[in-house]
């Protein structure tokens, strides 16, 4: 079993002074496909079956939800940022850890989804994401990223916790 926190860098000072970057590229390069099986694992074989779509939120978390979309046999969703996707049906803007943002959807059609991104930090995009999911017509039946700091959040979305294969406390 591949050590895969290990290959996760620590960037200080990025994006701004005092972050902490935790940066997912050397796992990615050296690890795809064990993150990915890593990230499959966080859900059972029922739970894949109950899932119609994965959503990922721009722009890493199109990296896993692909993935895992064409492991399973789903579809696949964005989660945008503004000004880059056409016939958008909702938006929402969020807070984050530095900063403001905002995301945009097309308009769902009651499907099951699957939110992911590499990342929770606050909850703020995950949380928005998920709003604005329902807002367009999804139906959030789980979320997951591959990294959580747990030292910043103890996000909960309508009793739904974020899974996560690597976790920093």
């Amino acid at each position: 079993m591949v050590d895969l926190k290990s290959l996760v860098s620590e960037v200080p000072d990025f994006p701004k002074p005092g972050i902490l970057f935790r940066d997912v590229s050397p796992l990615l390069k050296q690890e795809f496909k064990a993150t990915i099986d890593a990230m499959s694992a966080l859900f059972s074989a029922d739970e894949w079956q109950s899932i119609d779509v994965l959503a990922g939120i721009e722009s890493r978390g199109f990296i896993f939800a692909a993935a895992l979309a064409y492991k399973h046999g789903k579809g696949f969703v964005k989660i945008r940022k503004p000004g880059k996707l056409p016939n958008v049906a909702g938006s929402i803007s969020y807070g984050l850890e530095y900063g403001a943002d905002s995301l945009h959807m097309q308009a769902g059609d009651g499907s099951k989804m699957l939110i992911l991104d590499d990342l929770i930090a606050t909850g703020g995009s995950m949380g928005a994401a998920a709003e604005l999911a329902e807002q367009v017509g999804y139906r959030v039946a789980g979320m997951a990223c591959l990294v959580d700091l747990a030292s910043l959040n103890s996000f909960q979305w309508h009793g739904m916790t974020v899974r996560s294969v690597i976790q920093y406390s």
